[in-house]
């Protein structure tokens, strides 16, 4: 199977724990939009959800096939989320950001009783860092705070280039008007000690470590498909 089928068949395994009347956070990225394909057609043959987006273009998805979406304030507390990743280690601590919407992903993932990870097998990863870091951050005062990442970065033994994404010539820009920082920091042994450091730096937004969210990850590979929990 190519990458897009691995894909399709992880979204479907993750699908079967979606449960009529549910409260839904729906994830962003090629993967995610696979698991909305594939809710629709559950949708169009009578599945009741009311799906929380996490980001424009998935509630854009969403209302193309059919499926009905909430804002968070309408519905607060989620049943469940299903999103993919760009990383996951062994303890299901994850890399997210890759499709721009960190920091509305960790809200609404943080808002559910679980979160589902989608994903190839190729995600799986023994150390979290070979995939740039997505640190979302504030348009003022950029260099300072690229400035406070470095220094945070180095204290804790990682160094590395911080890229401003661009897009088509300009800054990207989240759906909630910020910029994004990615940092090639490489191999990143003590994620919590990085996550509290980006965390006290003013200018940092949200930063792409999800730790502790994800209460199983559905990893396609060539073999199949393994349901996968965190170790202890």
């Amino acid at each position: 199977m190519d990458a897009r089928e691995l894909k399709i068949e992880a979204a479907r395994v993750a699908l079967t724990h979606v449960e009529d009347g549910m409260k839904l956070g729906i994830g962003t990225g090629t993967t995610a939009a696979e698991f909305v394909r594939l809710l629709a057609k559950r949708v169009a043959e009578g599945l009741r959800i009311t799906g929380v987006a996490t980001s424009e273009r998935t509630a854009a998805l969403c209302r193309e096939l059919g499926v009905a979406v909430a804002s968070l304030d309408d519905e607060p507390r989620l049943d469940l989320t299903i999103d993919g990743a760009d990383e996951i280690d062994p303890a299901l601590a994850l890399v997210k950001g890759g499709g721009g919407a960190l920091l509305r992903e960790k809200i609404v993932a943080s808002a559910s009783a679980r979160m589902i990870v989608i994903a190839d097998r190729s995600k799986m990863v023994e150390t979290l860092g070979h995939f740039p870091l997505p640190i979302e951050v504030n348009r003022f005062g950029l260099k300072a705070t690229e400035i406070a990442i470095a220094e945070a970065a180095e204290k804790l033994g990682l160094a590395g280039p911080l890229t401003l994404r661009v897009t088509n010539g300009a800054p990207f820009v989240t759906d909630g008007g910020h910029f994004i920082v990615d940092a090639s920091f490489g191999r990143i042994p003590e994620t919590r000690a990085l996550s509290d450091a980006l965390n006290a730096i003013p200018g940092v937004v949200e930063h792409g470590l999800f730790l502790g969210l994800a209460s199983a990850a559905v990893v396609a590979g060539a073999d199949g498909v393994e349901t996968v929990y965190p170790a202890r």
